[in-house]
């Protein structure tokens, strides 16, 4: 029994992690009008751009190894980013350009933001 939670835990983790990468890349386009939202996804919006340009682990990649281990499954060497999407997406591609790209998620949903922010609408 703990063996299978551990490995719903393992395919919850990475789903849990998509949705927040969906939501930091899109989420500038969900928030009109809804301030709570707003300031959720700036936040969060931070986080994301902080979590790939600082040293820092992720919690959710920690928790999906975690979940991994005690699925009785390898866990990857380094971050959610480089196991799956870099695979898929980005083969062989430097580091630096997935900063880069970071940037430019951040770079469009603040520009959204500044944007509805000039014409005076809702945040």
């Amino acid at each position: 029994m703990e063996l299978l939670l551990f490995r719903m835990l393992a395919i919850l983790f990475p789903l849990l992690h998509l949705t927040f990468i969906l939501w930091v890349i899109f989420g500038a386009a969900l928030t009109r009008g809804r301030r709570l939202l707003t300031g959720l996804h700036l936040g969060t919006l931070t986080y994301g751009f902080l979590i790939e340009v600082l040293p820092v682990g992720c919690p959710l990649t920690s928790a999906e190894q975690w979940a991994r281990r005690g699925a009785g499954l390898t866990p990857y060497p380094g971050d959610f980013l480089t196991h799956y999407l870099e695979m898929i997406i980005y083969p062989d591609v430097p580091y630096t350009w997935l900063i880069a790209g970071a940037a430019v998620v951040c770079g469009v949903n603040l520009a959204v933001y500044i944007r509805r922010w000039r014409r005076g609408r809702q945040v």
